[in-house]
Parts: C-alpha cells; sequence; structure tokens
C-alpha cells in the first residue's frame, strides 16, 4: 500500500489515496490558497504552482492554482487532474526526497489544518438538487399519500429533481439562520406568518461539474463521467413547515433557498474508483437515454451527528450509505441534459436525501422521528422531534479501504434564531 512520508493514522480521512481539493486561507488572515489535505496538513497548491513543480504536466506554465476557486482547474478535465494526482503522489511518498527532505520547501508548502480557515471551494453558478433515493422517496410518500401511493407515477422512469439556489450554497462551519414564512396551521383556514417550527437537514452528497456542454447539445450517458469532478457532502436544510403549504403546485422554494452547506473538501473521482458497487437494480428499466453500462453506485458510508448546547459530545442519530441510491451520478446528468440543458463548469448537482433501508439509516428528522411521532431521545434525556435553535448538525462520509479510509471530513452547521 502506497504511503506518505507524512503521518497520517488509518482512521484520517486524507491519506495518499485520497488527496481531495480545497481552498483555505490562514486564520491570521491571508489570501486564499488552494491546496490538497494530507493527513493533518494541507499542502499549499498555489506555493508549489509559483516554484514550478506542475510545469512538466500538461498545464505547462498555466496558473489554475493561483485563481480563488478550483474553477480553473475543474475546467482541464481528466487528463490534467490525473497527471497532477501523479505529482502529488509522487512527491509525497514515502520514499521521495523532493519534499521530505527539502525543509525549506517542506515548511513553505505544508500548513496545518488547525491553522486554517477552509472557504467555498468552487464558484457555484448553478444548483439542482435531485430526489433520487427510493427509501426517502417511499418514507415521505406513505406518510403525505398513503402506502398504496407513495411513490408518483414518475419516480421509477426518471430522476426527479428541482433547482435550488447556488447563492445561498455556504461551506460547512457557517451559522444558520432559523428561515420565516408562512405557515399554515392545521387548525386555521389562512396562513399566519413566522418562523419554522419543523426545521430539518437532509443527508446527500453533491458533484461538481468539470467541463460542460453547448446549449442544445445533451451529454450523452456513456460520456457523463467525462463531466464529473469530485463529491462533496451536502446538508441541504430544509423548513418542512414552509414547504408543506407552498410546494403545490410547483415544488420547493423558501423551504430551500436559505442555505445548503457543503463540506470544504472536494473528492476527485479518481480517489472514488476503487469504491465503486453495484446499486439497487432499476425495475422498470429506464429509457434508453438513462440505461448506463457498469457499476455507478459508491461505498460511501455516511454519518449524521447532533450537538446541542447541553451535549457535551456529538449524538449519533443517524447511518446510511451512498450506494443505496436508485438514480446514478450519470443518469442524473444524462437526465438534465436530455433537453439540451447547458452546464458549466462548477455547476453543483445534490444526490437528494439519502436514506437506507432500516429506521436507523434515515437521511431527515421528517423521517427518524416519523414527522415527530417519534422523537430522538438523547443521552442527556433531551428529545427532538426537529432541529432547535443552538443544536449544531455535523455529517461525516468515509469510504473503507484495506488499512486505509477515503473520505470527505465533515459538513457542520449550528442554527440561529431567526433574524
Amino acid at each position: 500500500m502506497q504511503k506518505s512520508f507524512i503521518e497520517v493514522s488509518q482512521d484520517s480521512h486524507f491519506p495518499i489515496q485520497n488527496l481531495p481539493y480545497g481552498v483555505f486561507q490562514l486564520k491570521k488572515g491571508s489570501v486564499p490558497h488552494i491546496g490538497t489535505a494530507i493527513g493533518d496538513y494541507i499542502l499549499d497548491l498555489t506555493m508549489l504552482e509559483e516554484r514550478g513543480l506542475f510545469l512538466l504536466t500538461a498545464l505547462g506554465a498555466e496558473r489554475v492554482f493561483s485563481e480563488r476557486t478550483l474553477n480553473a482547474f475543474m475546467s482541464k478535465g481528466k487528463e490534467v487532474r490525473m497527471q497532477i494526482r501523479t505529482v502529488l503522489q509522487t512527491i509525497l511518498s514515502e520514499d521521495n526526497p523532493l519534499l521530505r527532505d527539502d525543509e525549506e520547501l517542506r515548511t513553505a508548502s505544508l500548513v496545518k489544518m488547525e491553522d486554517v480557515q477552509m472557504l467555498l471551494p468552487v464558484e457555484i453558478g448553478d444548483y439542482t438538487d435531485f430526489y433520487s433515493s427510493r427509501e426517502h422517496a417511499t418514507n415521505v410518500g406513505i406518510m403525505f399519500r398513503g402506502k398504496d401511493n407513495a411513490l408518483m407515477p414518475n419516480w421509477l422512469h426518471l430522476p426527479v429533481a428541482y433547482h435550488g439556489r447556488a447563492s445561498s450554497v455556504v461551506v460547512s462551519g457557517t451559522d444558520i439562520h432559523r428561515p420565516k414564512g408562512q405557515l399554515k396551521p392545521a387548525d386555521s383556514d389562512k396562513p399566519v406568518f413566522g418562523p419554522c417550527k419543523l426545521l430539518d437537514f437532509e443527508l446527500e452528497t453533491g458533484y461538481f461539474i468539470s467541463s460542460g456542454n453547448k446549449l442544445g447539445e445533451p451529454i450523452p450517458i456513456d460520456k457523463a463521467y467525462e463531466h464529473i469532478f469530485g463529491m462533496v457532502l451536502i446538508n441541504d436544510w430544509s423548513a418542512r413547515d414552509i414547504q408543506t403549504w407552498e410546494y403545490v403546485p410547483l415544488g420547493p422554494f423558501l423551504a430551500k433557498n436559505f442555505a445548503t452547506s457543503i463540506s470544504p473538501w472536494v473528492v476527485t473521482m479518481e480517489a472514488l474508483e476503487p469504491f465503486k458497487t453495484k446499486g439497487p437494480e432499476q425495475e422498470p428499466e429506464p429509457l434508453p437515454y438513462l440505461q448506463s453500462k457498469g457499476d455507478w453506485a459508491y461505498d460511501i458510508n455516511l454519518d449524521v451527528f447532533i450537538k446541542t448546547e447541553k451535549l457535551s459530545e456529538p449524538f449519533k442519530i443517524s447511518g446510511s450509505n451512498f450506494k443505496y441510491m436508485y438514480w446514478n451520478i450519470l443518469q442524473q446528468l444524462a437526465h438534465h441534459t436530455i433537453t439540451g440543458c447547458n452546464m458549466r463548469t462548477g455547476d453543483l448537482l445534490g444526490s437528494g436525501t439519502i436514506s437506507g433501508p432500516t429506521p436507523d439509516s434515515y437521511g431527515s428528522m421528517l423521517e427518524l422521528t416519523w414527522r415527530g411521532e417519534k422523537p430522538i431521545r438523547l443521552p442527556d434525556g433531551e428529545e427532538r422531534k426537529f432541529i432547535q435553535d443552538g443544536d449544531e448538525v455535523i455529517m461525516s462520509g468515509y469510504c473503507k479501504g484495506d488499512g486505509y479510509r477515503v473520505g470527505f471530513g465533515d459538513v457542520r452547521g449550528r442554527v440561529l434564531p431567526g433574524l
């Protein structure tokens, strides 16, 4: 197994097999730099680019790591991405002296994670959120329409989605203010205005588009993978009571537009390649434009924790896995562009809530407490039906290799009272 000269524990999310990309700045104040995570450190790629370490790749003298987001690098495609990955794994290898034995370069290019502030890694132009977990869609359908009509007639034929707000996508650690809007009490004929009472999280992953397509030219499913750069964790915050009143006939609006939190490290598809696995059987067979060949699910363990103001440690409330997704990432992208919709570098596509087959693997409070009928009991005796002010929601995700993990770190957000 390949190892780095930098000590990395077996349970670290960031071994040499991973090398995700992110944007950071020193807590003491500095301009943003692009880096890759290795153990408890960040390797400063902006610094390495200035030193000419990428001149022999297809980038040549082009300065993509001098930008303040990953977009320029993402747009270069898989060939460049693979070449940079090879360079990084080579110079970080335990038997390569280039960085290991050069104290000046090592000191200049390696930064401790504890000394930095992570920033939003990508300039996001558009954000689309899918609804691709059969278990989640079924659970929600049972709650609102009954068991016999749980799935809508179109659900097994196409990846359902809606367009969200890219402007309110925020990086992990950003506080979230409780949204306000129209609510309709069950005992009233008219709506009232006030703060959301049923604030929820949604456990998701998302992927960024590396290179897009021209308007009018769909991305065929056998080419979709070439357009995907990498993945992040997503908490797509949801105001359930606002949504219940507003969603007919056009779907989510204010219930979703106030905040979407993402993890700061973008894990490339190359790092996730060893963890491909078979997804759920699809019946009925999708239409030809949605038929993907091979295995396109990923074995990514996903956990959700809650940290209240009274709890001394976060408490795990759910454990799921990305492999449960019914519609895969190729099908989502092919469907999104079948009309000729043009994707652009940096566009974010969310998986939708990821729920597993058992109650402890559900990906939202709506399901975990079954609309509040079964409150979650916390270690200190507190109960939660939905998320309260002061609560922090923490999501973590990783793939399990032989003696190592390829992980995403976490995405966290604390809820503050509404403004």
